[in-house]
Parts: structure tokens; sequence; C-alpha cells
């Protein structure tokens, strides 16, 4: 039963990984992208790997299909002819991908009981994790402990990926474009009452269940990561549905710039604490007279920082895509007034 599923689930995969190459309609791959997400995460679910499920439902699924959305709104919805012969392309990624099938030949078989992470690592996290970290869930203490200065360079990408699309993408606007905007964002959100009132009661507990996400990756699925991705959700949520000048006035975007910053500091001063009182970066035992309960503490501060800088991050992201197509929208505006005020000029001549 298990191998069918497996069959089922990979086979699906292949048919909406084809039908996105050959689809020229953006929304629809976008649409596609994010189902490809989805049974991704229930493959995940079925090799039991639940918080890699977890990160692929909440990022693949969720919030990169809601980031695409914002962007072809910018981009158009159809994807423009081909005008010239992939051809180069098409050999490079034969190549590369002949490369990479070649390079699998000398590892073990999926699953194989003699493979190196089954002999030697994994023997390791399973039988001395608790002791050692005290942490129910196997792969909290894996990527919060044992290789936590991996998962704090994962966090400094993140926040360096956010900085990176704030500097391109920042628009600076005067003030009688935003009261253009503004008028135009009430404008477009006044409708869509029942909506409205169905998120006002689904976003506490979409906060919520993010809080409960973050301080419960110890005993389940979850962490940082995921419980930030959760929390921006809801804040996306907020914007799409009240409009951009609503969500501004609600967050302040130099506070969640702030906040972005502070939660890298927060992993990395953890990490300086251990590290000045004569332990190893990242050591948290050097937090606590207790070992166990320097660990415990160490990974509730490092993930909290994670949480912080991923919510702040993905916000980040959304609010200058969001803005950048609101000032796309605003010049188109202006334009069309000035033709339509050159064509009135004209009429008012020839009369």
């Amino acid at each position: 039963m298990e191998s069918l599923i497996d069959i089922v689930l990979l086979a699906l995969l292949v048919c909406i990984a084809i039908a996105i190459v050959r689809m020229k309609d953006l929304l629809a791959v976008i649409m596609l992208s994010g189902i490809y997400g989805l049974l991704s995460a229930s493959f995940f679910v079925a090799m039991d790997a639940v918080d890699v499920a977890f990160t692929e439902a909440a990022v693949g699924a969720g919030i990169s299909t809601l980031l695409m959305l914002v962007a072809i709104t910018m981009t158009g919805r159809s994807e423009h002819p081909v005008r010239h012969k992939p051809v180069l392309a098409l050999i490079v990624v034969f190549i590369t991908g002949s490369l990479l099938i070649y390079g699998t030949l000398d590892m073990p078989y999926f699953g194989s009981a003699q493979a190196p992470i089954h002999l030697h690592v994994a023997p390791r996290y399973i039988n001395d994790s608790m002791q050692e970290v005290g942490v129910p869930n196997i792969v909290t203490s894996v990527l919060a402990s044992y290789r936590a200065f991996d998962t704090f360079g994962e966090v400094v990408v993140i926040f360096t990926a956010g900085m990176g699309v704030l500097a391109l993408l920042s628009v600076v606007r005067r003030a009688d474009d935003i009261a253009k905007i503004d008028l135009l964002n009430d404008s477009m959100h006044a409708e869509h009452l029942i909506l409205r009132i169905v998120v006002k009661i689904l976003i506490p507990f979409i906060l919520l269940y993010a809080l409960y996400v973050q301080f419960h990756g110890d005993y389940g699925p979850g962490g940082g990561f995921q419980a930030g991705v959760i929390f921006a959700s809801a804040i996306f949520l907020y914007a799409m549905l009240f409009g951009m000048s609503t969500a501004r006035r609600v967050i302040n975007q130099s506070f969640i710039q702030m906040v972005a910053a502070i939660g890298v500091l927060l992993y990395g001063s953890v990490g300086v604490v251990s590290f000045l009182s004569g332990k190893n970066y990242l050591d948290y035992s050097a937090l606590s007279a207790d070992p166990i309960a320097g660990q415990h503490l160490g990974i509730l501060l490092i993930e909290l920082g994670v949480g912080l800088t991923v919510a702040s991050v993905m916000v980040i992201i959304f609010f200058s895509f969001e803005g950048r197509r609101e000032n796309s929208l605003s010049l188109e505006n202006q334009n069309s007034e000035n033709n339509n005020c050159e064509n009135n000029n004209k009429e008012n001549k020839k009369t």
C-alpha cells in the first residue's frame, strides 16, 4: 500500500511538472506550482519527514504562491512567445543533469543500512540526543543544537535576501502619489465584506497557531522557520483584504526591518555569550549551570531569532513587491489621465 501511494504521488508530480513546462498562462503555472508543493509535502509525510513536509507546505505551497501572484501583477499574466531557439540552454541543462546523475552512481542505495549516515551520524543523534540536548524532537536537536552554526548561516542568507529585495524594489513616493494610491486601494477593497469579516475572525487563530508552532518545535514538527512563514501569511491575508494603505498604518516598515535585524542579532548573540564563557560557539551549556537547561534556553532563543527574521523578511519582500505594483498602477492611472487631458484639449481646439 505504501509503495502504491509513493507511485501515485510521484506520477502526479511528474504530470504537474510537464504541465508547468508546457503552460503559457503564468497564473495557471503558479496554481500548479502550489499544487506541486502540496503533493511534495504529502510525499515527505509518506517518508516520515514531517518537519520537512511542514516547511514545504508553508513555504512551497503557501508563501511562494502568494509572492508569485503579486509578481505577475507587475509582469503580466501571459508568457511572451519565445523569439530565440534555446538549443544552447538545453544542451547545458542536459550536460549538467547527466553529470549530476553520474555523481549519484557512487552513492549508497536509498535506505541502505550500510550507508555512512546510518552507521556513524544517525546512531549518535538517535541514541544520545535525548541525554545531550533533552529535546524529544530529534530534528530540532539536529538543526538547533548539533548543526546550529549551519542554521545560523541559513538565517543570514534569508536576511540578506530580504535586504537585497528591499534595495532593488524599494520605491520612494511623494505625498500626492500616496494619496492617489490610498484612494485606489480604498475603492478596490471597499467591497468583499464577507471575506473581510471571515478574515478578521481567522487572523487571531492564525497568529495563535504560529506561536504554537514557534514554541512547540521541541516536542513536535515546527520551529522558527515554519512559525515565521505562518505569521507572515496572516499579515499577507490582512493586506490583501484590507488594502496596503491600511496594512502600512498597522505595520510600520521601519519597525519590521529592525525586527529582521534583531532576529539575526539574537541568534548570533547566543553564540557570542557561549563563546565568551569559554565554550564553543553556540554551545548552549554555557547558558546555565544545568547543561540540559542551557540547551533548552539556547534553542528557545535561537528559534525565536529565526522566527523573527523569517516573518520580517517575508513581510519585507511582500510589501516591496506590492509597493512596486502600486507604483506601476499609479503611473498607469497618471498616464491615462494625461492622455484624457490631451484628448480633451484636442477636442476643445477642434470645437
